[in-house]
């Protein structure tokens, strides 16, 4: 080594250490190129329904992706500032058939979504159209932007 040789300056054992990780690195990108990159990234999103949440003056909107999911399979609960979206998808599964892509999945699933202010329980609907579910949440009073004149 250069400041071994040089300057006479022992590198207790720092070198091995050093070569062992450069080997563990090499292993890993070893391993990394064997694996298809969309498997790391997700490329579905399973049973969880991909979700919206804009604001308004007014309210939140929230609106999921819950293609062939019925009404009544749905469950919405609000706790405090938190909404919970659960349910079960169901998707027929031909067992005779040979798949040779199956990116849909079926199954239980449950979304909790943390709004990011206080919400009137008592007034929030629901609707469900195309695939869609848009939940409108309204603000409570103490949570809405209020005008303030000045005289």
């Amino acid at each position: 080594m250069f400041t071994r040789g040089l300057l006479n300056f022992p590198t207790y054992g720092l070198r091995t250490h050093f070569e062992e990780l450069d080997r563990m690195r090499r292993h890993l990108d070893q391993v990394f190129q064997q694996v298809d990159p969309s498997a790391i990234a997700g490329g579905t999103a399973g049973v969880f329904p991909l979700v919206n949440l804009t604001e308004t003056p007014e309210a939140y909107v929230l609106r999921a992706e819950l293609p062939g999911v019925a009404g009544e399979e749905l469950e919405i609960q609000t706790m405090g500032r938190n909404i919970t979206i659960s349910g079960e998808r169901r998707i027929a599964v031909d067992r005779s058939a040979k798949y040779h892509r199956r990116e849909r999945e079926g199954g239980r699933f449950s979304r909790a979504i943390a709004l990011p202010g206080e919400i009137d329980r008592d007034k929030i609907s629901a609707t469900l159209k195309n695939g869609i579910l848009q939940v409108t949440i309204p603000k409570a009073e103490a949570a809405k932007p209020r005008k303030i004149d000045i005289k």
